[in-house]
């Protein structure tokens, strides 16, 4: 791999010119007309008596597939371009224009979802075996399904023209209000206005005077924006409520479990196991506190380093590192990643004007994907790295199946990101040259265990909280805060002496309208990547082909039938689940050894 490598993407390999590009306004024509054709096609249907007559949808079939690959290219182009710089306005524009675009597709397939619905079983059953549609009879059955549980077309169709300017208007407002954040910060004499991606960094500092003064700032910010940010939450939540009530759901979980294609034996049994093992972690904090020599940690010594004051890693020693460790167990993956870098397809300076977070998004046309993050040097940079190239490669092994073949849930998707993650973190602490080297990895390590079995176990007591708050009315700014402290007293059993009242206010990931309860599936991926780690070490060489084929499945089955086809194992019951649980506490016990 070369050195020196590039740390701003490209994005005018598939349009140039940015967000004035002309090139996408053709796209977009194109999309369009496509949608158009497909709505015409639906219009002079009839629902097939016959299996040949059943035939007639095949040719909707295709361009439904169609407009979806070019309305996730074009939602891709305006993500990115908004996220390297909130400054540009056309790209906000643009993407609430593909959001539109996305809206009249949304309404085409609720008309396609419904059609499905009035074909009778023996007209079905011969549509599903034909050979041109064996990739996708799972997501073409599933569609049928769901379609039984919604409202008329009519009314669906509504809905999704009228989410643009509501539900995902309030999004962007979000959005918006984030694009607002300065965080005026002295340092070594000198004063920087961090936008929040940047002071989320910082946030690592091994310096705690440094991060109290971070953290007082983060939060006073946080406390300006937090009216935006709460009317915001208030009406996405409400828009969602009220939906699910027309449509006759009563439970706020049904659809974040319908979309992870899970069931809720599945995430009680999870969530139990964690529940019943947090002694170990709560320990795991107790010791943190006494190393740092404070009483009880704060919510910013959580994450801070211990050990030798956290190792830094240039961007090219931080790459180097990835691909070494990949290449031990999937030389694919190695080399998808040596792509990746070299051909810019990541976006990791660190500059004002870019959006906080990190993401990994595809672009299926082009077959090629792009990540997103502010690198800064840290281990928790390196495994951020890491597992964006984790869902980079996992679509890379599914370009070449159907479009809905291709559409796996979230939980699946962070269960090839968090193997990615693991394997680098894993291998780096084995690796350690020194023991203070070794216990700041392993550390590292146990962190993002305490973030998926306490961190994201606040986040899902909290929006659980919030929309039993929500049905009665409007959920203030103050109560908001109470609420997101209750969480996460209860998530890290009361173990730290200072919360984050605005933590709601400060995460992306509960304004995002594509998915809800954006939190359970990253703890789902973190423990089943964890069981596919097992298998890794267990397998050697082999396991790479089998790897891809659990991947390859992830966009037609089941998370439980994916589990016992490729593992062997019930994901409803609780023994695959400690078994997971087990090496993370493994992890705490050296942890706690290391620092006896």
């Amino acid at each position: 791999m070369q050195t020196s490598l590039p740390q701003t993407w490209n994005l005018e390999r598939f349009f140039p010119g940015g967000s004035e590009s002309s090139a996408f306004a053709d796209f977009l024509e194109e999309l369009n007309a496509n949608i158009a054709s497909l709505n015409g096609i639906l219009s002079k249907l009839s629902v097939p008596e016959s299996a040949e007559a059943a035939a007639d949808l095949l040719p909707a079939i295709d361009l439904l597939q169609k407009a979806s690959l070019q309305i996730r290219e074009a939602d891709s182009f305006t993500a990115c371009l908004a996220a390297e710089n909130q400054n540009d306005k056309k790209a906000v524009i643009l993407g609430g224009l593909v959001k539109s675009i996305g809206a009249d597709y949304a309404s085409a397939l609720t008309r396609f979802d419904d059609f499905l619905t009035r074909i009778g079983d023996e007209a079905w059953s011969a549509l599903l075996a034909r050979p041109e549609l064996k990739e996708i009879t799972y997501p073409l059955e599933e569609r049928r399904a769901l379609a039984a549980e919604k409202l008329s077309p009519e009314q669906e169709a509504l809905v999704n023209d009228l989410a643009v300017d509501g539900y995902h208007g309030w999004g962007e407002l979000y959005n918006t209000a984030v694009s607002k954040f300065r965080l005026s910060f002295e340092e070594n004499g000198a004063v920087a206005e961090l936008s929040a991606g940047q002071a989320a960094n910082k946030m690592h500092s091994p310096d705690r005077a440094v991060r109290e003064r971070l953290f007082r700032g983060w939060e006073e910010q946080w406390a300006d924006l937090a009216d935006y940010c709460a009317d915001a939450l208030n009406h996405l939540g409400g828009f969602r409520l009220k939906l699910y009530e027309r449509r006759g759901w009563h439970s706020i979980h049904k659809e974040p479990l319908d979309v992870n294609r899970m069931s809720k034996e599945t995430l009680d049994a999870m969530w139990g196991v964690i529940d019943r093992n947090k002694d170990v972690f709560v320990q795991y904090l107790e010791r943190k506190a006494k190393l740092l020599g404070v009483e009880k940690l704060s919510w910013h010594d959580v994450e801070a380093p211990v050990g030798g004051g956290g190792k830094t890693f240039t961007y090219d020693e931080g790459a180097k590192l990835i691909v070494d460790q990949f290449r031990r167990f999937s030389p694919k993956l190695a080399d998808f990643s040596v792509q990746a870098f070299e051909n810019r397809w990541i976006e990791a300076e660190d500059r004002p004007g870019k959006r906080p977070g990190g993401f990994c998004t595809s672009f299926p046309l082009a077959q090629e994907t792009r990540i997103f993050m502010t690198y800064g040097g840290t281990a928790s940079n390196v495994s951020t790295l890491a597992h964006e190239l984790g869902h980079g490669y996992h679509q890379h092994v599914m370009n070449d199946l159907p479009a809905l073949a291709q559409e796996y849930a979230m939980n699946v998707a962070e269960t090839a990101s968090t193997f990615a993650e693991m394997v680098v973190s894993d291998a780096a602490v084995k690796g350690a040259s020194s023991e203070d080297e070794r216990l700041t990895l392993l550390e590292d390590k146990i962190q993002r265990s305490v973030a998926f079995y306490m961190n994201i176990h606040a986040r899902f007591i909290f929006e659980t909280a919030f929309y039993e708050e929500r049905h009665r009315g409007i959920v203030s700014t103050e109560r908001l805060n109470e609420l997101m402290v209750s969480a996460q007293k209860t998530a890290y059993r009361d173990a730290l002496g200072e919360y984050h009242p605005h933590f709601w206010a400060s995460k992306l990931h509960f304004y995002i309208t594509e998915v809800p309860f954006y939190n359970f599936p990253y703890t789902f991926g973190y423990m089943f990547s964890t069981g596919l780690y097992a298998e890794a070490l267990r397998l050697g060489e082999a396991f790479e082909e089998r790897y891809v084929a659990l991947l390859r499945d992830t966009g037609r089955m089941t998370v439980e039938d994916l589990a016992a086809k490729h593992l062997g194992i019930d994901l409803r019951k609780s023994d695959f689940w400690q078994q997971a649980m087990d090496l993370s506490i493994a992890d705490v016990r050296d942890f706690m050894k290391l620092t006896e």
